[in-house]
């Protein structure tokens, strides 16, 4: 059976899907971009303040449904450019200093609003 995530720490969807989806012990978070909640745009600044933002969006959302980042098993990180890799890394690694999840990192041509970063989340208990 599987249930809603929802929470108004978290930007809201922007189409038809949910924040997340719990099932079975699972968590799958829908790719967070980086809007801030409270004025439902997009965050100033350049792929740090945005990973900042979306890495604060997904904690929300984490825990709204009872987990952790430690319960993260794994991330995909859409770039618009790849050249933001090293910056976004390392604003990555500061949410995951140890046992950090398996994760996939790819630079698409566009993102949801001309965001610099998407990333999407599964965690498990």
């Amino acid at each position: 059976m599987k249930k809603v995530v929802s929470t108004s720490s978290a930007p809201g969807a922007i189409g038809p899907y949910s924040q997340a989806i719990e099932a079975n012990g699972m968590l799958f978070i829908s790719g967070q971009v980086p809007l801030d909640p409270a004025t439902g745009k997009l965050v100033q600044g350049g792929i740090t303040e945005q990973t900042e933002q979306v890495m604060k969006n997904i904690g929300a959302i984490l825990k709204a449904a009872g987990y952790d980042f430690q319960h993260v098993v794994k991330s995909t990180c859409l770039l618009s450019d790849m050249a933001d890799f090293a910056a976004m890394n390392a604003v990555y690694g500061k949410f995951y200093q140890a046992e950090p999840p398996a994760r996939a990192a790819f630079a698409v041509k566009g993102l949801p609003l001309g965001a610099l970063i998407e990333i999407e989340t599964i965690a498990v208990k």
